[in-house]
């Protein structure tokens, strides 16, 4: 129970349209939200903090299904902390997504026949700012649809001036700290896209390619290698096998001839070779694959770049100025030719790396990049979180937090892009480099030009929790909102984002982490549980379903789906069920304001309460307390589980059709249970609002006069418990529960009316009379009343006429035939159960099945043998 229905200004209203429109309230409600300044967060308020920041959707994107799971979560959590009397801040803001923008307007110059390089890069850099502007962000209009309760005030955009001081500030903070560095590595290499990527920007899927076994040397100086990449031979400077390998040892140190060229390489011992693994013997392409150019380094091999950025070779005269595809099969025909081809394996599946946004297959190559030493920052990344000061949710997913963080590599950072964060490093013509600062000059004068990279688009975002608020300048929003206290993010970007966060975090804020817990997500999959992608076409897009159903049952179905880590299923028929649920919070709430229900003075004291009305108090304090459990450990779907029950079932199916005689009779009474039925329905619809806000906000500023339940209290837990009414109450369902199954299991129709008699005198249930009548269909029993069939139920009888309404042979025979099988599955599970050799060798979740179904059985026989004796004889 809450004291807040005691402090409203104005006397409830009685009039709710007949039928919830979401259309007609949603987007209005949302526009009152934004003009009353609800969600704009107060640097200087004297409330305790409570920060999320939005994990930044690309410029490009528009709202998918995942989006709207994580943007419902994150609401439901920020707009309880506000009720809860918190400075809740939900930072909105984009990302400039470097690659898949400047895709987007390259796309649009090639329709009109020209290219970037057409316009040079400060008019290209000026025409994708254009499309920003024109075309960008459609995703944040999209976001209000759905009821994003964010900050607009602060929206940020990871090319905005703040963010782009943030950027070049950190990386001369890297650079002088020597934690960024240049170098000649081996990179993931997008033929399509012409700029490196990072390894967790590859996608690896099963690809049918060739395998083919070529013989290097002659007679007994030859050895076979395999390879599905042939073109890359033309590149090899070495073979190499394991140093214990009998087989080969007469040639380790010996020159062998390179087919198709006319170089000889070495042969090398190297225990990166596995002697099991084919013939155990591998050609080393260095400058084209990044273990063959970890074995050029151990043993001082020359590197041989023999493609371009477009995968076109550029040596070896028969094959120059072919792609490498078509390399490939020249490659293999020449060797044909030459009779070195000894097997060839097609089609052979194998994993091939893609670039995560043009699919293209990704080519290894050496090259003159950019790299952050991800050393001393991974280690403070894994410290953070086993020493207790941030707190991964679930526990199990810390495992693949550490597996990342415990074995990064250096990160490669530039990307050879026009679009993004230019790295900030002049060249000068002596050979000078200078790393210039966000409040410095940079060097002038011949001959002094500017790295023409720019930065990996993670590096921007890994800064997105503490720039956003103003960093490097200390400001108001830096102290009060840093660190932030929750990121709910998706499993699938620890890698990509969630350890940039905690390297940058930790490194530019003294040791203080961005975030108190790192909360995952699972995926959302359709209803089979299947990957939902653009290219199958189970994708759904999330505004058509708010269109035809309401935002609110789009983000109830999320919520409901919405287990620590685990991947959501969501088909439209849960939606359509939550459509359902958001009409009949709307019907019950008209009917209660039709029928007296009110939040004006305090509650009744519980002496002049009912047991109906006391059960319906302690219950909804249970959910109260249960609630706040399941947000504190993030149990989005029990949360919404255990309202969606209490609501429907206990207070719109029980508690309401319970009190409706009540009601009818009117009187003191009728006003008692009016006043709880209002404090049921306010804190019911509390509860559900950081889910479901917009038709909870409608209902409840209908019922209460108040303002807005965006800024209504949280409701708290009084601690009322009532266990006498509870079982009372338990009573009255078990009563009409199993009546209600006999009446089924006769055939009645359920409005159909039945004479009985009640014997209830002596047992709890006898006040209850009415209310188990009116519920049950049951008429007075009358002069001519015949009892022809009899309940036991919960220390009561009742007596049924069911004369004329039943075949009584019939139903004798049906029920005799249930019981039959009933008793043979009892047989059945008893005869294993006993079985003491099926039981030492069964699987514990098969016994278990096994004792259920023995136990429903039993159940089973007692309610059809309770059935044939309450029939009439024969």
């Amino acid at each position: 129970m809450t004291e807040n229905a005691q402090q409203q200004p104005t006397a409830p209203s009685t009039e709710l349209p007949t039928q919830y429109a979401p259309a007609e309230v949603e987007g209005t409600l949302y526009e009152r939200w934004v003009e009353k300044g609800y969600f704009t967060a107060d640097a200087k308020s004297d409330k305790p903090p409570y920060t999320i920041v939005i994990p930044p959707p690309n410029v490009t994107g528009s709202l998918h299904l995942g989006h709207a799971f994580q943007h419902t979560l994150m609401d439901a959590l920020t707009r309880r902390k506000r009720m809860q009397g918190y400075e809740a801040l939900w930072l909105p803001g984009m990302d400039h997504a470097g690659i898949a923008t400047q895709n987007k307007v390259e796309q649009q110059l090639a329709e009109e026949g020209k290219s970037r390089h057409d316009l040079g890069r400060e008019e290209f850099v000026e025409r994708v700012w254009q499309w920003k502007e024109e075309y960008g962000g459609r995703i944040l209009g999209q976001m209000r649809r759905l009821g994003d309760g964010v900050d607009w005030s602060r929206e940020r955009f990871t090319m905005d001036e703040g963010l782009s001081k943030a950027v070049l500030t950190i990386f001369k903070r890297l650079y002088e700290d020597e934690l960024i560095y240049r170098a000649e590595r081996i990179i993931n290499w997008c033929p399509r896209c012409l700029t490196a990527i990072s390894d967790i920007e590859v996608e690896y899927q099963e690809d049918a390619g060739e395998l083919v076994s070529i013989r290097y040397g002659e007679g007994e100086d030859s050895l076979v290698v395999a390879t599905t990449r042939a073109e890359t031979m033309l590149g090899d400077t070495a073979v190499a096998v394991h140093p214990d390998d009998e087989r080969y040892q007469h040639l380790i140190g010996k020159q062998i001839k390179l087919p198709l060229t006319d170089r000889t390489i070495p042969v090398v011992a190297d225990t990166h070779v596995d002697p099991e693994f084919g013939t155990g013997a591998v050609k080393v392409t260095p400058a084209h694959d990044p273990n063959d150019f970890e074995i050029g380094r151990r043993h001082d091999l020359p590197s041989l770049t023999i493609m371009d950025e477009h995968g076109v070779i550029t040596v070896h005269g028969p094959f120059l100025g072919l792609d490498r595809y078509e390399a490939r099969s020249a490659v293999v025909g020449a060797l044909k030719e030459q009779g070195r081809i000894v097997a060839e394996k097609r089609p052979y599946m194998h994993s091939v790396g893609h670039c995560s946004r043009c699919k293209t297959t990704v080519e290894p190559r050496l090259s003159l990049q950019w790299w952050v030493k991800v050393g001393p920052l991974a280690k403070a990344a894994g410290d953070a979180v086993r020493d207790g000061r941030v707190k991964i949710h679930p526990e199990d997913m810390s495992k693949r937090y550490f597996d990342w963080v415990d074995a990064m590599h250096d990160w490669c950072i530039s990307r050879q892009l026009w679009w993004g964060h230019r790295i900030p490093i002049w060249y000068g013509p002596d050979g000078e480099v200078v790393c210039v600062g966000p409040d410095e000059e940079p060097p002038t004068g011949e001959g002094w030009t500017q790295d023409s990279d720019v930065l990996d688009t993670w590096f921007s975002s890994g800064l997105w929790p503490f720039s956003t608020l103003g960093w490097p300048e200390q400001t108001e929003d830096l102290r009060k909102f840093y660190p932030t206290d929750v990121l709910l993010t998706g499993h699938d970007i620890i890698f990509f984002w969630v350890a940039r966060m905690m390297m940058f975090g930790l490194y530019a804020m003294d040791g203080q982490a961005p975030f108190h817990t790192i909360a995952l997500t699972g995926l959302v999959r359709d209803e089979f549980g299947k990957k939902m992608s653009k290219s199958n076409p189970n994708a759904v897009d999330p505004l058509v379903w708010m269109d035809a159903y309401g935002s609110d049952a789009v983000r109830f179905t999320l919520a409901n789906g919405a287990n620590p880590g685990a991947d959501v299923p969501i088909g439209e028929d849960w939606v359509k069920a939550s459509r359902n649920f958001t009409n009949k919070l709307w019907n019950a709430t008209r009917f209660a304001l039709m029928n007296g229900a009110m939040v004006e003075g305090p509650l009744p004291d519980a002496s002049e309460m009912s047991a109906t009305d006391r059960w319906i108090l302690s219950r909804l304090n249970t959910t109260v307390a249960q609630v706040d459990a399941y947000y504190d450990d993030y149990q989005f779907a029990k949360l919404a589980d255990a309202l969606y029950h209490f609501a429907w079932d206990e207070v719109f199916d029980w508690y309401v059709e319970l009190s409706k005689t009540t009601f009818f009779a009117g009187g003191e009474q009728a006003r008692i249970s009016g006043r709880v039925l209002g404090e049921v329905l306010d804190v019911t619809l509390r509860l559900l609002h950081p889910v479901i806000p917009f038709v909870t906000d409608a209902l409840w500023t209908t019922l209460t006069g108040g303002e807005s339940l965006v800024v209504g209290e949280w409701p708290a837990d009084s601690g009322f418990r009532d266990k006498d009414a509870e079982l009372e109450i338990a009573l009255v369902q078990r009563v009409v529960t199993e009546v209600r199954r006999f009446r089924k299991d006769q055939g009645l129709k359920d409005g159909q009316k039945v004479p009985a008699r009640l014997e209830l005198t002596g047992t709890a249930l006898a006040p209850h009379e009415a209310a188990i009548r009116q519920l049950l269909r049951l008429q007075p029993e009358g002069e001519t009343f015949a009892a022809t069939a009899t309940l036991p139920v919960a220390g009561a009888t009742v007596a049924l006429d069911l004369s004329g309404t039943i075949d009584v042979a019939a139903e004798r025979k049906r029920l005799a035939k249930d019981l039959a099988a009933a008793e043979k599955e009892k047989a059945q599970a008893g005869a294993k159960l006993g079985n003491e050799a099926f039981l030492a060798k069964a699987p514990d979740n098969v016994v278990d099945k096994i004792r259920g179904r023995l136990a429903k059985a039993d159940e089973d026989i007692a309610r059809i043998k309770a059935q044939l004796e309450g029939l009439p004889q024969a």
